[in-house]
């Protein structure tokens, strides 16, 4: 590839991270997770590093973290990170303010500014004049400030949208911590337009993820289809000035989706998690042995011609449309009660408990396992069932229903963002489709879905095994790191071969 031959060094800027790739220094296996990010940073870290990329990493010093995680996580002896070489690739931003975290972000509005504005002022001071890279690609709004900087110094900058989580400082905050913002105050987004540094300075708020979009040289979000629903104004909960600086890079041409990918561990030939590993040629019988043995866990009746689902995400009603789930339980727990359909929950969150109250009030607890979440379980869980839900009101990406397909366990979605991206609706007679699709986001539409998935059930058993055959075959090759990795290549590549004014 082009940019492999040329080697531009890239500094890859994130707060957090799983895990990076031996070779890339003493520091590389180490983790500091709060969500997705921290596997789509490791995946593309992984990738780039893989296809022989100049690339680096900057990121929190989390010291605590480090080492209460890494021992669990990897059953490696610690390696002692601050025995640190200055040639290395992984450039750890030092501050006593993120050291003793126990969690990458707080549930403190403050403590979760403070972490912010270190790590981003040890990127600007040291680790880019020590790095000198040919771009720098950030991450949401942890580091929606350096974009700024990085136009100033007329550094190529791609800027990743994840998340819709933003937050605001005045630039006299920004400085106290040690930022000079002053150098490049005009290339931040404030909350009204500037008239002067001095005007603006206490009394103005920065937005940092708009700031990170509209200083940025190039923007993503983690899905195509994602971007051009908060550009067509789909989603309400947008903030219009985000809304307003994305349609102007859209329409500068500066703007992509480029979709996430499930970690390389999430596949059922080799994932360690799971009690029996199998493939597409013979998920058939693995499959049904991975079922009983998740029943057998779970005291639910034991029964191999079950229908299984499963609930992977997080327990929030606001995205991921869990109170759906909870107006029909009971009604597709009755309706398919000779089926012996089962539903199992693998997820943390308050409506855990409506779930439960569900269960205990109508006494199918046989039928119906809600479990907090647990890394092996959920594994488990994947292997084991034959569908899984995942009707969010809307979905900036998501990595389950990739994730389902590459087990064979087929989603049931609603028809948004990166869910529309991934999962077309199944049509076995033609070899087209991995999942079921609804359109209307409320209990009957998820209903819909249900119904539809049983109608494939009910198919032939043979029509069944082909399907679910390709469907995975079809998932490894399409919901992989590499790919992901060569779509951000090519944004590089786009990058470095456009003039950009600073």
């Amino acid at each position: 590839m082009p940019l492999t031959k040329s080697k531009p060094r890239v500094l890859i800027v994130t707060p957090e991270v799983t895990y990076l790739p031996e070779g890339m220094g003493n520091m590389s296996n180490f983790c500091a997770k709060a969500g997705g990010l921290a596997d789509v940073s490791a995946a593309l870290i992984s990738a780039l590093f893989d296809l022989g990329g100049d690339v680096h990493v900057a990121l929190p010093d989390y010291r605590s973290l480090f080492d209460g995680y890494l021992p669990k996580l990897f059953n490696k002896e610690l390696k002692m990170i601050k025995e640190r070489i200055e040639a290395e690739r992984i450039h750890l931003a030092e501050d006593r303010v993120f050291y003793y975290l126990t969690h990458v972000y707080s549930s403190y509005f403050e403590t979760n500014l403070k972490v912010s504005l270190a790590f981003q002022r040890e990127v600007m001071n040291n680790i880019i004049p020590r790095v000198n890279p040919d771009i720098i690609h950030c991450n949401d709004w942890m580091t929606g400030l350096i974009p700024a900087m990085s136009r100033q110094l007329g550094i190529p900058c791609l800027f990743t949208i994840h998340n819709i989580h933003t937050v605001t400082a005045t630039m006299d905050e920004i400085e106290d911590r040690g930022i000079d913002a002053a150098a490049f105050w005009h290339h931040l987004y404030f909350r009204k337009p500037p008239r002067n540094y001095e005007e603006s300075r206490g009394h103005n708020p920065v937005d940092f993820l708009t700031s990170g979009v509209f200083a940025s040289h190039y923007v993503n979000t983690v899905s195509p289809t994602f971007l051009k629903e908060i550009i067509d104004h789909r989603h309400p909960f947008v903030e219009p000035c985000l809304r307003q600086e994305l349609t102007n890079k859209w329409n500068a041409g500066c703007a992509d989706g480029v979709l996430n990918a499930p970690d390389p561990e999430f596949n059922p030939a080799v994932d360690e998690m799971i009690q029996y590993n199998y493939g597409p040629r013979n998920h058939r019988k693995k499959k049904l042995d991975n079922k009983l043995y998740l029943q057998d866990l779970l005291n639910l009746e034991i029964d191999e011609s079950a229908p299984v689902f499963f609930w992977p995400s997080r327990l929030d009603p606001v995205q991921k449309g869990c109170q759906l789930l909870a107006q029909i339980l009971f009604d597709i727990v009755s309706a398919y009660w000779d089926m012996k359909l089962q539903v199992v929950l693998v997820s943390s969150g308050d409506y855990q408990k409506h779930f439960k109250d569900i269960c205990n009030f109508h006494n199918i607890k046989h039928r119906v396992s809600v479990n907090d979440f647990n890394e092996v379980l959920s594994h488990q869980a994947f292997a084991a069932s034959d569908f899984l839900f995942m009707p969010s009101s809307f979905e900036p990406c998501g990595l389950p229903q990739m994730t389902g397909c590459i087990y064979g366990s087929l989603p049931i979605v609603f028809d948004t963002g990166g869910l529309h991206d991934t999962v077309t609706h199944l049509d076995p007679y033609h070899n087209l489709g991995n999942g079921f699709v609804f359109n209307v986001h409320d209990a009957r539409g998820l209903r819909w879905g249900v119904d539809q998935a049983i109608a494939f059930f009910r198919l032939d058993s043979d029509i069944k095994e082909e399907q679910i055959k390709r469907i995975m075959t079809e998932g490894v090759l399409q919901f992989n790191h590499t790919a992901c990795a060569e779509k951000y290549i090519k944004l590089y590549e786009k990058m470095i071969q456009r003039p950009f004014i600073i």
